[in-house]
């Protein structure tokens, strides 16, 4: 491939590598059971067997290769890595560019529920003033996207790939959205490429909490600061091996997919907003056969150590730049961090949006897919 070829891209798996996953599936050797009643020690045994045993004997691959490859795919060289990519144009000529990013553990899955609405919105109760084209990278490391060789491969890199990317595609003014890494590459975005993009949409503001509020929170402030020392105490172990040791990590995540399985589907438990009566499970709010799709495209490429690494790139020392670039926020009440408006205001000099939802988590594009569309729409809509 040469360094500006666009070239078609279909995801198709090998039997044999559908073989050999269930062949390790089967000869799992499994840990003992938690000793407490509930996920704080991790995923539980019980839930974890019968998980893989539906993996094992009951998933279909297949259906989900076919969903993938409805969408237009693509690869092409940036800055000498191979990206994958979805680039779904709208029947609406005057449809403004979007660019899409994921994060940990996620993948361009995540958005398969708000794709098709955002490119044709009249199939989907919407306007024609509201169409999107839509392109959704994986990231380095991530998925059918190639893997760094080398180290360097920050979210202020990629930040400048996904610019370079919407160049060779022809769109010299777009807009961007993010969450989790995505919401920190579209800051990014709103840092370095001010010439062509137009404005950036984030549900995870990176922001500072402002010490002149700090003897007069709202609720949600002190809702927020909650959230961010439990995250601290008892939810970020996953970030600081992965950000400190994602090699040696890297192990046992490629040769049992037991074990990669259970590093993603606990967050999934974790951050979204999937408490019903009392109980929460990740099922409530994402199915089965969606939560083991995701982690196929772990699996299947072997990214737990590739993935790992942006940890290790960027987690440490994230940027607090001010952006004068028109920002964005939606805030989901489960999300990792959350922040009030007028913290983020510190940082993002032209809010243009800002609206604090009544349900959903870190994934939105799969927890509330209506909300978000409608989100994108309307923060998006003055700036066409």
């Amino acid at each position: 491939m040469s360094d500006t070829t666009v070239l078609p891209f279909t995801v198709d798996i090998s039997d044999a590598d559908l073989e050999d996953l269930r062949r390790r599936l089967s000869t799992t050797r499994w840990p003992d059971n938690e000793t407490c009643e509930d996920w704080s020690q991790g995923i539980p045994l019980a839930y974890t067997q019968e998980l893989a045993g539906y993996w094992a004997r009951e998933y279909d691959w297949r259906r989900c290769e076919a969903e993938l490859n409805r969408w237009p795919q693509f690869r092409t060289r940036l800055d000498g890595i191979d990206i994958h990519f979805l680039h779904c144009r709208s029947p609406h000529a005057d449809a403004l560019p979007l660019i899409i990013s994921h994060g940990w553990p996620g993948s361009v899955l995540e958005f398969r529920h708000i794709i098709d609405a955002l490119v044709d919105p009249v199939a989907h109760g919407g306007s024609a003033a509201d169409a999107f084209h839509v392109v959704i990278p994986s990231l380095p490391g991530y998925g059918f996207s190639g893997k760094p060789t080398g180290t360097g491969t920050s979210v202020e890199r990629i930040g400048r790939m996904w610019g370079e990317l919407m160049a060779r595609l022809g769109y010299s003014r777009y807009v961007a959205q993010g969450g989790d890494w995505g919401s920190m590459i579209t800051q990014s975005i709103g840092q370095t490429e001010t010439d062509h993009c137009a404005g950036i949409h984030i549900t995870m503001p990176i922001v500072t909490p402002d010490p002149e509020t700090m003897n007069d929170l709202t609720p949600n402030e002190q809702a927020a600061l909650e959230a961010m020392t439990f995250y601290s105490q008892w939810d970020s172990g996953y970030s600081k091996q992965q950000s400190t040791r994602p090699q040696t990590l890297g192990y046992g995540l490629a040769d049992s997919p037991v074990g990669q399985m259970a590093w993603v589907v606990e967050k999934f438990h974790a951050w979204t907003d999937c408490e019903r009566d009392g109980i929460k499970h990740p099922e409530h709010v994402i199915n089965r056969d969606e939560l083991l799709d995701n982690v196929m495209l772990y699996w299947l490429n072997n990214t737990g150590a590739s993935s790992a690494r942006l940890y290790w790139e960027s987690f440490n020392a994230p940027s607090m730049q001010p952006i004068a670039m028109p920002t964005g926020c939606s805030i989901f009440p489960k999300e990792i961090f959350r922040s009030s408006r007028r913290w983020a205001e510190q940082r993002f000099q032209n809010l243009i949006h800002w609206n604090e939802l009544p349900q959903g988590g870190h994934f939105a594009a799969l927890e509330q897919p209506d909300v978000l569309v409608n989100e994108l729409r309307t923060c998006f809509r003055s700036l066409r």
